[in-house]
């Protein structure tokens, strides 16, 4: 099983964090399905202030390439993406559009 890391800013306004603190506990069930559907098998987000954390653990055929594609082509996705866009903010060195940042691992206790 492979594990990707990412991390991500929210606007800093505690109204904002806690309205989308709200939607992640409900997520949609389309949105739930197009996770599952993409091979992911646990996704967790953490958060700290306005920063946000996520973990998630993929199927050995996940593809971070094929799950862009599905997402770019899923209206529901795409709906729930723009929507966020209200309560996220791009870190400062994140490329035009991207939002979450893949992590890279540095240490691991063996």
């Amino acid at each position: 099983m492979k594990r990707y890391c990412y991390a991500l800013d929210l606007v800093d306004d505690k109204q904002l964090i806690e309205e989308y603190i709200g939607y992640h506990n409900k997520v949609w069930p389309e949105i739930q399905k197009s996770i599952l559907d993409a091979g992911i098998l646990l996704m967790e987000i953490y958060c700290e202030g306005n920063r946000l954390f996520m973990i998630t653990d993929v199927h050995k055929d996940f593809s971070l390439e094929k799950r862009a594609s599905n997402d770019g082509v899923n209206e529901k996705v795409q709906e729930w993406e723009n929507l966020m866009w209200k309560y996220q903010q791009k870190l400062p060195f994140a490329k035009e559009g991207e939002k979450w940042i893949l992590m890279d691992q540095i240490y691991k206790l063996k």
